[in-house]
């Protein structure tokens, strides 16, 4: 059942999931942003962690009078954005550039620009003019909001919150602004910091799959797996279901030794797309469940889509290597699949200190 939408002021009501803003920006999908934190775990070398200290709270920022456009300056305005919205962006940024040479002090001109640069993935022309904007009119919800969200796009995450701060001091309820700076304190290693924003989103629009994935996401990076599941769960009722979002339901049920619904899922994304992180979750929830000719089909099948994953010849390993002992060392067929297996693995990433030790203790006389 989906959950209840809660009561909250006009202003904030979202229709069919997607907020109106005036900006370009606004209108872009959310999709680069939300994070699918899915992985291979057997043998997995732990990613070196980043500690970022909170960011300083960020005092209200006070209206600035910005320069209003002249009524005809408005038309070329409102002119311009429609030309974006069409896609003639090049036509859209000779009216927005003519503006400027006329009053170079337009919040609204910069801010068009950046919005033009940003859905044609030009990232790095696009943070010069939102940052312009955000210099001229501080108190500028669509400046601060497309600054941070291109900041976040050029991986500059801990800017990124900051923007997203200034943004939230304007809007304090923009679900948006909530959502991303939630996934840029993920990106920053920071998921206790993250917690309380995706949380805000999800009260904000509890309807918002996107949010119910990023809240999931959150909760499991701070070991609320069984939290997580709820979240992800209530996502796949609200939304078409996604890659990220399944593997990393995938992942909390793994992590639940819900092996059977992992099982389930896996089969999920396998109708959805066939991919080698698919069969190395299957395989391993098959092995965890004793089940290892079908962990060992679905670890084969991961190597013929793409030899070089190398957590899949772990798997293959694995299960060859337990045959091999299962067979009182008799079976030398298995012996040498897991020798190989492992070796393989080793050649695609070294750093993996327990095939090391695997090969050492079996397989050096």
């Amino acid at each position: 059942m989906s959950p209840t939408r809660r009561n909250l002021p006009r202003e904030f009501e979202r229709r069919g999931g997607l907020r109106r803003r005036a900006s370009i920006a606004g209108r872009l999908a959310l999709a680069a942003l939300v994070l699918g934190f899915g992985g291979c775990d057997l043998f997995k070398p732990r990613a070196t962690r980043t500690v970022v200290a909170p960011a300083q709270p960020v005092e209200p920022i006070a209206p600035v009078a910005a320069p209003t456009p002249s009524p005809t300056q408005q038309d070329r305005v409102e002119s311009a954005r429609v030309l974006a919205e069409t896609g003639d962006y090049e036509e859209a940024l000779r009216l927005f550039q003519s503006l400027l040479a006329e009053n170079p002090t337009l919040t609204v001109a910069f801010v068009g620009i950046g919005d033009i640069h940003l859905a044609q993935g030009n990232y790095r022309e696009a943070e010069p003019a939102y940052a312009r904007a955000v210099r001229l009119e501080p108190s500028n919800f669509d400046a601060q909001f497309g600054h941070g969200r291109v900041l976040q796009l050029l991986t500059r995450f801990a800017e990124a919150v900051r923007a997203y701060q200034r943004a939230l001091t304007i809007r304090p309820y923009d679900i948006d602004s909530n959502i991303n700076i939630a996934t840029a304190y993920l990106q920053l290693e920071e998921p206790t910091l993250a917690v309380p924003f995706a949380e805000k989103a999800v009260e904000l629009d509890p309807d918002n799959g996107g949010a119910r994935t990023n809240l999931g996401a959150a909760y499991e990076r701070v070991g609320r797996h069984r939290d997580a599941i709820v979240q992800y769960e209530v996502a796949m009722e609200l939304m078409e279901p996604s890659g990220p979002l399944l593997l990393n339901l995938i992942n909390a049920y793994i992590t639940e030794k819900r092996f059977q619904e992992a099982v389930n899922a896996a089969e999920i994304l396998l109708r959805l797309e066939v991919t080698a992180n698919a069969y190395e979750r299957m395989g391993f929830a098959y092995f965890r469940m004793g089940d290892f000719g079908r962990s060992k089909a679905a670890y084969r099948a991961a190597v013929r889509l793409e030899p070089d994953h190398w957590p899949s010849w772990n798997g293959i390993g694995v299960n060859a290597l337990n045959a091999w002992l299962a067979s009182e060392r008799k079976d030398l067929d298995a012996m040498v699949e897991a020798r190989d297996a492992f070796r393989n693995s080793l050649r695609l990433n070294q750093e993996q200190p327990k095939v090391v030790a695997l090969l050492s203790k079996y397989y050096t006389k």
